[in-house]
């Protein structure tokens, strides 16, 4: 599914990707004309009450000085003992949680649905701010309710300067580049390292649909361990050729260069990569909250015999892959026939005409059973 023109405005989704993906900002003025707000500031404070819902504080003259982040979940007499400025609330996952806030997703296919982390939202009251900062992460901030002044400067990295006595990784120094003021339906992309301060005007809710870059670091400690339980033992360093030594304790240009190519041989497992990949792109966010569901649909046969469907459960995510064929849900792969990955990750639903299609998935402890069990699968949501 392509985004829609409109909300690019006027920009193709090629121009997009090919000036400005992860290259430098862009601000697209009324993305979604007359857009509403699909929850306002009350209902996501209601939210942060829950004890399964991610939320921070972030006062910018708290108690304990300046830039003071408080961790949810949050009572009622926490809200009511705010100052009247100066302070953000932001929600994790509300995607999750809001069917109006997941359907927000489908304007952003044009990219990997494994790449998209989750949607956050942020009510900030007059002033309110989590300061000068920058993500690791491509993020679209769309406008949602009231306005937002957006100061957007440099890049900048982990040496930056920042503000101590926070957890908040407060720039130290910010210079602004440009300045935009956000209205409701306004969207401001914003690659990874940008550095950028967010200020309310007046009470606002901002809507942030990130993605997710796994450092290089987690890739290769953690895929290096997984291709390394498949080599054989009889692979080793090795160095047939090898010419007089000139300096015996020497560790040579020749000898790095040559374990250089070694290594590389031995990574050549695309296969398995893919299927590394496939499980950690799809890992739940929140594993807990697909778990609470583990089980909730046992009864599916019957109840798609009887013209019910299975859906994917909010929490969590699914990819395919085309070789080897694999469907690949919340850290977990499947062998399963392409044309059935490829429909239920588009559609994220499996009905009885599925079964009747592909039965060998419906077997006992096959896919389909093992999703059921893992909470993967659910029966519609009743808010969804």
């Amino acid at each position: 599914m392509a985004l829609p023109l409109t909300h690019l405005g006027a920009m193709p989704v090629t121009e997009f990707l090919r000036d400005y993906w992860q290259q430098k900002p862009l601000l697209i003025r009324n993305a979604f004309p007359d857009f509403e707000s699909p929850i306002s500031g009350e209902e996501l404070a209601g939210m942060a009450l829950e004890e399964s819902v991610e939320s921070r504080l972030v006062l910018e003259n708290g108690d304990d000085g300046p830039w003071q982040l408080r961790n949810g979940p949050f009572t009622e007499e926490d809200f009511l003992s705010l100052p009247r400025s100066h302070w953000t609330l932001l929600v994790q996952a509300v995607d999750q949680w809001l069917s109006e806030v997941a359907e927000l997703k489908q304007y952003f296919r044009f990219l990997p649905d494994w790449r998209l982390d989750d949607v956050m939202l942020s009510y900030a009251a007059d002033k309110g701010s989590v300061g000068p900062h920058f993500d690791y992460y491509d993020v679209f901030l769309l406008q949602a309710e009231g306005k937002r002044r957006w100061h957007q400067g440099p890049k900048v990295d982990e040496s930056s300067p920042r503000v101590e006595g926070t957890p908040l990784n407060i720039l130290k120094d910010f210079e602004t580049e440009n300045s935009w003021l956000l209205e409701p339906g306004d969207i401001l992309y914003l690659p990874p390292q940008y550095s950028h301060w967010g200020i309310a005007e007046g009470g606002c809710t901002t809507i942030s649909i990130g993605f997710r870059a796994p450092s290089a670091r987690t890739i290769l400690e953690d895929l290096a361990a997984e291709l390394a339980m498949g080599l054989p033992e009889h692979l080793r360093y090795s160095d047939p050729g090898l010419q007089p030594a000139q300096s015996p304790a020497e560790i040579d240009a020749t000898s790095v260069e040559r374990l250089r190519t070694q290594i590389g041989s031995w990574l050549q497992q695309p296969q398995n990569i893919a299927q590394w990949f496939g499980a950690v792109m799809t890992e739940a966010k929140y594993p807990d909250t697909v778990a609470l569901d583990a089980g909730s649909a046992s009864d599916w046969r019957q109840q798609l015999a009887e013209g019910g469907r299975l859906v994917l459960n909010p929490a969590s995510r699914c990819a395919f892959c085309r070789e080897p064929q694999t469907l690949f849900a919340d850290g977990e792969s499947f062998p399963a026939p392409l044309p059935f990955a490829e429909k239920f990750c588009d559609t994220h639903a499996i009905a009885q005409c599925d079964i009747e299609r592909f039965p060998e998935l419906a077997g006992r402890d096959g896919p389909i059973e093992q999703l059921v069990a893992q909470g993967t699968l659910i029966y519609p949501p009743e808010d969804f």
